[in-house]
């Protein structure tokens, strides 16, 4: 599938301005990116998170398609029954409006995607459903108060996780729930940020293509969580890229396919020093963290590389 940058700008945007989100915010560039690509004909699910907030705060909404507000932990289930009624009406030929295909996609964030929504999430991608989930990732629930998810990274502060005297903000490495996914057995899995436009609209496409569920999980740097200028989000994003914390890849009915391979990768402790949220990592005393955090990443990069030699032969 090849995606052309003059043809998605010239369709109509799905996301209005006058939404709220912060300065700087590239959760809303990910909402446009993705709607520019799926078109009108498309129904959203909102888990309550940040991208539901900012977009829909009452009697508002940012959104000109069909949108469905659920609660932290239901939107895969509320989107899988809209799914499967879609599919119900059009067998009984009672559609208003004849239409051969309709896109369903359920956005959450990583505390409605990794944490909270998980057991609906995970319902939904084993029942087979014809949906597209997509988790916008910023590591932490911003929407509340800043506190650490499953998602959150080693050593990074959070309210609920702090760095201080005690500890050195969260001890424990970030949850992979991307190859959770992979291990259900969908059609189609993915992992992109905002900064790659076309990595992210070709994998929309090729999710909203395939017969089943997809899951779609986009890095979503933020400004307020991780402290940085609201002018770098998207270097933010591409440098994750570059360092292999976040990794672009896609997984087609279980063939692993890296999309980019660093031909000169960055260490993480660049990458951190550019984020508040990691600012006492680099106080003395806490050099064993970072080489920690190198660590566990130089080792998900080779299990990633074994991944996609094992299952492409």
């Amino acid at each position: 599938m090849a995606v052309n940058l003059k043809t998605l700008t010239q369709n109509e945007d799905l996301l209005s301005g006058g939404h709220r989100a912060c300065a700087g915010c590239t959760g809303s560039n990910i909402l446009r990116q993705i709607m520019l690509t799926a078109g009108k004909d498309t129904v959203v699910g909102g888990a309550t998170g940040c991208m539901e907030v900012v977009t829909t705060i009452f009697p508002y909404t940012a959104w000109r398609t069909s949108f469905i507000h659920s609660a932290f932990e239901n939107c895969a289930a509320t989107i899988s029954g809209v799914e499967t009624a879609f599919r119900s009406l059009k067998k009984h030929g009672d559609l208003p409006v004849q239409r051969e295909k309709m896109n369903f996609i359920a956005f959450g964030g990583d505390g409605g995607t990794y944490d909270i929504g998980i057991q609906s999430l995970s319902g939904a991608m084993e029942r087979g459903h014809n949906m597209l989930y997509v988790c916008y990732d910023n590591e932490a629930y911003m929407n509340t108060g800043i506190q650490r998810s499953s998602a959150t990274p080693l050593g990074a502060h959070t309210s609920t996780a702090p760095a201080g005297s005690v500890k050195q903000g969260k001890e424990q490495n970030r949850k992979d729930l991307t190859r959770i996914m992979v291990a259900h057995n969908i059609p189609y899995v993915a992992q992109t940020t905002p900064y790659h436009w076309k990595d992210l609209a070709t994998k929309v496409e090729k999710a909203l293509a395939v017969d089943g569920p997809a899951f779609i999980n986009i890095l979503m740097p933020c400004t307020v969580g991780w402290h940085f200028d609201t002018a770098i989000g998207m270097d933010i994003a591409r440098e994750a890229v570059e360092t292999n914390f976040w990794p672009l890849f896609e997984v087609e009915n279980g063939v692993y396919k890296i999309n980019h391979k660093p031909k000169e990768r960055l260490p993480i402790a660049d990458w951190m020093k550019k984020q508040g949220r990691f600012k006492h990592l680099f106080k003395p005393g806490n050099e064993h963290l970072l080489e920690r955090s190198q660590q566990h990443i130089d080792s998900e990069w080779s299990k990633l590389l074994k991944l996609e030699e094992m299952t492409q032969g």
